[in-house]
């Protein structure tokens, strides 16, 4: 009896749907070209103009172009998968993780996938307010911050009156309705200020070049005694100088931080419906957008460190005060005139994929349906936006903008990772994987499974046994994977040549590679795509290596965040979600 329940309960959990068309859609065509400047467009913003001052001044230096480098390729190998995944039958509508991991690993799977992307456009929205809040308070010489100090801190405490938090709460509110606009009105606008910024980046690069000093990537501790920033015999917190200031731990932190400003790429496939030439375009789209950002960033990041050197850039310096620094006070006006392009651009692109995803989610039965009526009647069209939107402001109003965008980072990384498995997954299955689980499980009863078999498979297309062995397989993978990357954190205990730590990674790498060749064993679907991750199962392993090991450069306070939202997630989920699922 126990064990019919049992069974019951973690069949919900995995059961697989296809979700159907819900409501909202994008209804005007959109080209490669579109999809390009859509994906830049929401890319590139608060992380080049924050992020990269934030990094260089205490995290990595001149090695920051390191930081952006491994950033980008990690992306890139996100974004690999998501092409192939939005490339495939199986979705035939506009979608995102959630939607992948509800056809491939089930329920209870896709709730986090999508619980944890409300969490990413929440906390955008957060990072947007805070970014404006400094924007305006380095503009009028935090004169704003000292009036609420001079006039609030006697009522309240010093913190609130500090970061302008009643500006940030004031300003979510006003931005509640920018949600309410049609797709294609705010579409036009955001590719028109995404041109302005790739200008204004443009002409910070060009300016970063003109006055860079080479010798700036090859600081020593003389440079640091004649700047009057050190006379001692340790440089302390200023690094060791040169290239790599901060060392080898600086540079992985860094990218940690630095991937929050490759993550906007995937508004690609939350946003847009499926035309004809979609399941060609959005590949093209995601990967080259990927490769302009790349570009950009390692320009602005090459410009920034050559043009100041890394000690005096201050940390919650925005990049428009490098100019500043160098004595060109005209040009900070124009970089910060892109700044606010940003900040528009980023904010116009993520605020619809918000209503839309909880849409989804509230029809699929997952969240409470009062978030799903998102279309009838002016109150509750925006439901969704107000709870979130409150939310948001509460994140902005306590929490630091690090904290937010590792928070966000987080969130991405571990999105990825899941789309990753999707891929791994969905290639060795049946052409017809969205099969009823019936047939699945009878023709399970069909096989049995030998060493020879699994080793040297007799079919040379999936079938229902192949297709069960490279999900168990994957998903020992993923948790071989996860104990790899918390050893490897512990680098330096490695490096000391610890016998008891090196056998440990020495037999996780053993078991790696031998579930690695049963999957690459098992013969792949004959399906015809526009596109293929190349190298299976090489390159969606190292992705979601690579993501889970800068997860683990996360503090331990973003971790105890995220963990709290989760806890959130968990307890709608089984107390609402299991119980109202539309999926049988």
């Amino acid at each position: 009896m126990l064990y019919q329940i049992l069974r019951r309960f973690f069949q919900k959990l995995v059961r697989k749907n296809m979700p159907t068309e819900h409501g909202i859609q994008v209804n005007i065509h959109l080209s490669t070209l579109d999809l390009v400047a859509l994906g830049v467009g929401r890319t590139v913003g608060i992380g080049v103009y924050v992020l990269a001052g934030e990094v260089a001044s205490s995290q990595a230096g001149p090695s920051i172009v390191i930081c952006f480098l491994v950033a980008g390729l990690t992306s890139v190998l996100a974004g690999l998968c998501y092409a192939e995944i939005s490339a495939r039958t199986q979705v035939p509508h506009s979608g995102s993780a959630y939607l992948y991991s509800f056809v491939t690993i089930g329920e209870l799977w896709a709730f986090l996938s999508g619980w944890n992307l409300i969490l990413s456009f929440v906390a955008d929205t957060a990072i947007v307010a805070c970014a404006w809040t400094l924007v305006f308070a380095n503009l009028f010489g935090n004169q704003i911050a000292q009036t609420l100090n001079e006039n609030i801190s006697p009522h309240v405490p010093q913190v609130l009156a500090e970061y302008l938090g009643f500006i940030v709460v004031g300003l979510m509110l006003l931005l509640i309705e920018l949600q309410t606009l049609p797709f294609d009105t705010f579409f036009l606008v955001a590719k028109v200020i995404t041109l302005v910024k790739l200008l204004v980046l443009g002409f910070f690069i060009i300016s970063g070049f003109i006055k860079g000093d080479l010798q700036n990537w090859k600081l020593t501790e003389d440079d640091y005694v004649k700047a009057g920033l050190n006379d001692t015999s340790s440089l302390g917190p200023l690094g060791s100088g040169g290239f790599v200031p901060f060392g080898f731990e600086g540079i992985l932190r860094g990218t940690a931080t630095c991937f929050y400003a490759f993550i906007g790429f995937s508004i690609v496939l939350t946003t847009v419906k499926k035309e004809q030439n979609s399941q060609c375009s959005i590949p093209m789209g995601i990967m080259i957008s990927l490769f302009i950002c790349f570009v950009l960033y390692f320009g602005v990041s090459s410009a920034l460190t050559l043009m100041v050197p890394y000690y005096q850039l201050q940390r919650g310096s925005t990049l428009p005060e490098a100019f500043f620094l160098i004595g060109w006070a005209p040009a900070y006006y124009v970089v910060a005139f892109g700044f606010f392009c940003s900040l528009s651009a980023s904010l116009l692109s993520f605020m619809f994929p918000i209503r839309r995803l909880i849409h989804m989610m509230a029809k699929d039965g997952l969240l409470f349906p009062v978030l799903a009526r998102v279309r009838t009647g002016s109150y509750s069209r925006i439901m969704a936006s107000v709870i979130f939107s409150i939310i948001a402001a509460n994140m902005a109003f306590f929490l630091e903008l690090t904290d937010l965008v590792d928070l966000r980072s987080l969130e991405s990384l571990l999105a990825y990772s899941l789309v990753a498995l999707c891929v791994l997954i969905l290639r060795y299955q049946q052409s017809g994987g969205n099969e009823p689980m019936v047939q699945e499980e009878s023709g399970l009863a069909a096989e049995m499974l030998t060493l020879q078999g699994l080793l040297f498979p007799g079919s040379s297309s999936p079938t229902p046994l192949s297709g069960r062995v490279v999900r168990v397989c994957s998903s020992l993978l993923a948790l071989l994977l996860i104990l790899l990357c918390l050893m490897l954190a512990q680098w330096p205990i490695l490096l000391s040549g610890d016998p008891v730590w090196i056998s440990v990674v020495v037999l996780l790498l053993v078991l790696i590679t031998g579930l690695t060749g049963v999957i690459w064993r098992q013969p792949q679907s004959s399906s015809s795509l526009h596109f293929k991750v190349p190298a299976l199962p090489l390159v969606p392993l190292l992705s979601i290596f690579m993501n889970v090991y800068l997860m683990m450069q996360m503090t331990a306070a973003t971790w105890a965040r995220f963990g709290v939202w989760m806890l959130i997630g968990f307890a709608i989920y089984f107390s609402y979600g299991i119980q109202h699922s539309l999926v049988y």
